[in-house]
């Protein structure tokens, strides 16, 4: 009775025995996005362009601000940024911007 007591104890403890493995998540890329503010009394098309080919980001509505995520975009690249307006009659730029947590730009 006794080495069947045993064999049952030894059984659960390898079965409680687990090898346990820890792992880190790798860090979360730092999103880079822009707190664009529309002063103008229509919509703007927002772009940005960084170091490839200029990519529409959002249309933001006249006299709001918003948060634009600009995705695969590392912080501290630089970039150049467009808005223009709705009806196409007027372009703001801004050249050499560096995009780090959150770039407030405003228009006009």
């Amino acid at each position: 009775m006794r080495n069947w007591m045993l064999v049952v104890l030894l059984g659960m403890t390898a079965a409680c025995a687990r090898k346990v493995t820890l792992q880190t998540t790798p860090a979360a890329p730092v999103e880079v996005s822009i707190r664009l503010t529309n002063n103008a009394t229509q919509a703007v098309s927002v772009y940005v362009q960084a170091g490839g080919p200029e990519v529409f980001l959002k249309q933001v509505s006249a006299n709001t601000t918003e948060v634009i995520p600009v995705p695969n975009v590392s912080s501290g690249t630089s970039a150049r940024l467009r808005a223009t307006l709705a009806d196409g009659s007027r372009t703001y730029t801004r050249e050499s911007a560096i995009l780090t947590g959150v770039f407030d730009w405003q228009v006009p």
